[in-house]
């Protein structure tokens, strides 16, 4: 078996092997995957964050060694950059601009130079608002896991990796973390709601903020009030999303 990491900005990962298929998640900066299989222009592989699984342009692939992958895999205390972007150096003195939440401590493996903010430990969940809001108004992008472009679960996933906490990829598996909270009342900042369409199934998730706001995306990352109901939108006066649970993950 291969191995990999990602050594560009972001590079998409689609759901089958050509450019015009949805695209169901991101690399960023840093992440390493195990490739599965290799074709003439893309590659399978399994993101090692989540275990995403779907394909990647060859030309985007950086290949390391296994003991390389097994030593990112051991690391104890992976380091997260923290600004909304930042860059890294090569050998050649090129920078290459990176994201928040980026993999700054697997730079050595590429290799490049970073000199940026990071966060290399757990945070208190206190933290977990102040993060989401750097996310404010970045725009819907489906499959997206960046400041550039997010989806609902994309952005829960990324504001708890960058604080040291690891969620699932999509909003049914991280629905499927944490304890359960019978009211509103009982939850925290930080937390996070669940939301369901007709049929009953999870399609929406969100952080939970002070005095019944709640920041999600729909549309952009935006902040909206919410109660037993689901969440409502103060501009068109509607309910956007049902509410299905409310999860304490930390």
């Amino acid at each position: 078996m291969e191995f990999g990491i990602c050594s560009l900005s972001v590079i998409a990962i689609r759901s089958s092997g050509d450019e015009v298929s949805e695209m169901v998640s991101q690399v960023i900066y840093g992440e390493h995957f195990k490739i599965l299989e290799r074709r003439k222009f893309y590659s399978k592989i399994r993101h090692a964050f989540d275990d995403t699984e779907g394909w990647v342009l060859n030309n985007q692939i950086h290949v390391i060694e296994e003991r390389v992958y097994k030593a990112i895999e051991n690391f104890k205390n992976p380091a997260y950059a923290s600004d909304l972007v930042s860059f890294v150096s090569t050998k050649s003195d090129v920078l290459i601009p990176i994201m928040m939440g980026s993999d700054v401590h697997n730079t050595s493996a590429l290799p490049n130079n970073f000199e940026g903010s990071f966060v290399n430990e757990k945070q208190a969940k206190t933290k977990l608002i102040s993060v989401a809001l750097l996310y404010l108004n970045a725009p819907f992008l489906k499959g997206g896991r960046t400041p550039f472009g997010l989806d609902c679960a994309g952005f829960t996933q990324m504001v708890y990796k960058i604080n040291g906490h690891q969620l699932k990829r999509n909003a049914i598996e991280q629905s499927a973390q944490g304890e359960a909270l019978s009211f509103i009342e009982e939850s925290e900042p930080g937390d996070l709601a669940f939301f369901d369409n007709n049929e009953g199934i999870i399609n929406h998730v969100g952080i939970i903020m002070n005095d019944n706001y709640i920041i999600h995306t729909h549309g952009k990352v935006r902040i909206d009030r919410i109660d037993h109901t689901g969440i409502f939108n103060t501009e068109t006066r509607t309910y956007t999303h049902s509410l299905r649970v409310i999860k304490k993950i930390i």
